[in-house]
């Protein structure tokens, strides 16, 4: 089992390589030449290398996602927004409507209203 996540995440890892390194951790060999630490410290750099890119290939692969994940919810908050928005315009043009058809019903309450507003607003701004 743990031979075949090394060489899942290590594809250069070989069985030879593999071997050749459990018998040195071993102790089986006592003295290895000088060409067997040159293969084990070659392979430990293919590994190396291996395990670089996977790490970098997983950190593009987890940034894409949340990208997409971004870009996702900004669509979706547009389209809230969108829908907000119109149903503020609705409102404000029924709140018009109202307003017209008051004006139309009662002339004078509206008359006197604007009236009242008008010195209402003149007396808060003459005391500044």
């Amino acid at each position: 089992m743990e031979r075949n996540v090394f060489a899942r995440v290590c594809p250069s890892a070989t069985k030879r390589s593999f071997l050749m390194a459990t018998k040195a951790t071993n102790g089986k060999v006592s003295n290895p030449s000088p060409g067997d630490l040159t293969d084990q410290i070659a392979v430990i750099r293919d590994d190396i290398t291996a395990l670089t890119q996977m790490m970098a290939d997983m950190g593009k692969d987890k940034a894409g996602e949340a990208a997409d994940a971004v870009r996702s919810q900004a669509a979706d908050a547009q389209q809230r927004l969108s829908e907000h928005a119109d149903t503020a315009r609705q409102h404000a043009a029924d709140m018009q409507g109202h307003a017209n058809d008051f004006v139309r019903n009662q002339p004078a309450t509206a008359l006197g209203i604007a009236a009242g507003l008008g010195f209402l607003f003149g007396y808060l701004g003459s005391r500044r």
